[in-house]
């Protein structure tokens, strides 16, 4: 089968690649198995090396994948450039700390003197998304090959371009050969990569039915797993924030990527105290947002990755509007060849229906009602869903008092959700299992061996 590129914003398809057959997939499998045995007997000091060199590369490189992701899935080229860079500080931040979240660490247990020791372990199967198709490689990428293992990544079908510039920067700098290489398959092969020997386990982010089907694949191998999946991030405005601020902050984190994000604010809890005040602040951001053409500097919003996102995403707002919610804002796809989705408010949806409880992955924000704080924290940890949410209150301790209750795995107060290198990134609940980033995540795929002498 072909793998297309095609892009979003003129409906051209721009490039078309094979898919590799079962028996070019195993040759690959078995050269970075054999590049395995080397690099794991690497020094950590020599990893940080290859590490640094990669920094510089994606830095030189940060406006030729920009221009690639613009084709691909329509992210403005600012927006573009900027995660390249932010995948270069992943790679700083390991070459700076991974030797030492790698040390070995010595005791005494009775009697005995012990060791607990960081060893890779073999090849990992990236199975990535793409909307952020160079920063989810390489912050999975960077920590698993510091930690002496190798990797090869099946990226999503709509990004071949960005999948193959991303092999094409490991190759150009210092690492070995095939310590990282790109799959160019479809999902029905993943059976067959995670089968593989060399195979020790896999990361995945992607979408829950994405998540639940090779999580039991990874079962089924006995192969160790960590899932980042779908998100409805709780923004919870209480009576005593700042308006301004929060509307501004939610209006950028709701239609960043043109709302094709998990980390992002899509279900907006407002005390009823200031609900007024504030949706009529997010509506005024949000319509101001500039939407166009992602090769223009101006552009904040492009277009949708692809139509068929972009119609999917049009059926569940005619799901939230069938529900009794009222758009305030957007909610129709407007003429033209691009896939562009407008920003898009819906108030008034009933908490209790199964619209209001899905992952809207556009620029559509749902807005409701909370009569108290308390009731706040209900509706925010009312969901099946657990990865990222914010608290927008002045009393700073009320507000870490009350991020400590939500449940998901990663909580601001009166702050933008994002991932960053020093914290661990993952879900609860529906959201996946596992940390990326920081300690945690360089130690997902290591074997934690217990060393004693007697």
């Amino acid at each position: 089968m072909a793998i297309q590129s095609t892009n979003p914003m003129t409906g051209v398809v721009e490039n078309t690649f094979e898919e590799l057959s079962t028996e070019q997939t195993a040759k690959v499998l078995s050269s970075v198995s054999v590049a395995f045995k080397s690099w794991r007997e690497s020094a950590l000091d020599h990893r940080a090396e290859c590490l640094r060199n990669l920094a510089g590369i994606l830095r030189e490189r940060a406006d030729r994948f920009a221009r690639l992701m613009a084709a691909e899935m329509g992210k403005p080229l600012n927006s573009g450039r900027a995660e390249v860079l932010k995948a270069a500080t992943v790679c700083d931040y390991y070459a700076d700390n991974g030797a030492q979240m790698l040390a070995c660490k010595d005791q005494h247990v009775d009697g005995m003197q012990t060791y607990v020791d960081y060893a890779p372990m073999g090849t990992v199967l990236a199975v990535m998304p793409w909307n952020y198709p160079v920063w989810q490689v390489l912050r999975i990428a960077v920590p698993t090959l510091m930690a002496g293992n190798t990797m090869v990544l099946k990226h999503a079908s709509n990004v071949p371009q960005c999948a193959i510039a991303i092999e094409e920067a490991f190759r150009d700098s210092i690492f070995p050969a095939d310590a990282f290489r790109t799959l160019l398959i479809g999902a029905r092969q993943v059976e067959d990569v995670l089968g593989h020997d060399s195979v020790v386990g896999v990361c995945l982010t992607g979408s829950e039915d994405a998540g639940r089907k090779v999580a039991a694949l990874a079962g089924s191998n006995l192969k160790k797993s960590v899932m980042e999946l779908g998100g409805s991030d709780a923004f919870v405005v209480l009576a005593d924030a700042d308006l301004d601020r929060a509307a501004e902050t939610g209006a950028a984190s709701r239609c960043s990527n043109a709302g094709q994000a998990c980390i992002a604010a899509k279900r907006f809890i407002v005390h009823t105290d200031v609900y007024d005040d504030f949706v009529s602040r997010l509506k005024e951001q949000m319509a101001g947002l500039i939407m166009g053409d992602p090769l223009d500097p101006e552009t904040v919003m492009g277009p949708m990755a692809s139509h068929r996102f972009r119609a999917e995403l049009q059926e569940q707002v005619n799901r939230c509007r069938a529900a009794g919610g009222e758009v305030l804002l957007g909610g129709e796809i407007p003429e033209g060849k691009a896939a562009f989705y407008p920003a898009t408010i819906i108030s008034g949806i009933p908490f209790e229906s199964s619209a209001a409880r899905e992952e809207l992955f556009g620029p559509v924000a749902m807005v409701f009602r909370a009569e108290s704080d308390e009731n706040a924290m209900e509706m925010a940890n009312d969901s099946r869903f657990g990865l990222g949410g914010s608290v927008w209150t002045q009393d700073e301790k009320k507000g870490l008092r009350l991020a400590r209750r939500i449940e998901a795995g990663l909580v601001y107060v009166n702050g933008r959700v994002s991932s960053r290198p020093p914290l661990p990134f993952g879900g609860v609940k529906n959201s996946g299992y596992g940390r990326e980033l920081a300690e945690y995540g360089i130690r997902e795929f290591v074997n934690v061996k217990s060393i004693c002498v007697g």
